[in-house]
């Protein structure tokens, strides 16, 4: 249909004329009434914005000192962040001279990594960020 016939048959139906792909050959045109048009883009947009949402950065941090309760809990948390879809930054912080004792904090994160190895593997390596020593994981699937 011409551009033309296509802008003659919008305006007796008493509607706009828009443009859906114009990279197309020939260029595809909808018949639709603008106002409804961008709304529904609009809702469209807002469901996308709250289905990316759910894939966040997440962020658990441990002590050195940290009880094996404790501990168990927040691999718990870890879990459920994981089964929701999120990453998970896992951060072990150094106070005062813990920081004269790096690889305990390697260690522990190692430790962590085993407990989870059915749930969820590394990024990436683990990196020291000032006195935070820090790595990412996801969810296996």
């Amino acid at each position: 249909m011409s551009r033309g016939d296509a802008l003659k048959a919008a305006s007796d139906a008493g509607l706009d004329l828009v443009e859906i792909s114009p990279n197309a050959a020939p260029p595809v045109a909808k018949i639709v009434d603008w106002g409804k048009f961008q709304y529904q883009k609009m809702k469209e947009a807002q469901k996308n914005r709250r289905s990316n949402k759910a894939n966040e950065l997440k962020q658990m941090r441990f002590g050195m000192k940290i009880g094996q309760g404790d501990l168990d809990i927040k691999l718990r948390k870890i879990r459920e962040f994981l089964a929701e879809g999120h990453k998970v930054r896992i951060q072990v912080f150094y106070r005062g001279r813990e920081n004269a004792h790096r690889e305990l904090g390697y260690d522990m994160i190692k430790k962590i990594g085993a407990q989870l190895e059915n749930d969820a593997v590394f990024e990436h390596e683990p990196q020291m960020a000032g006195r935070n020593l820090s790595v990412v994981i996801r969810s296996k699937s």
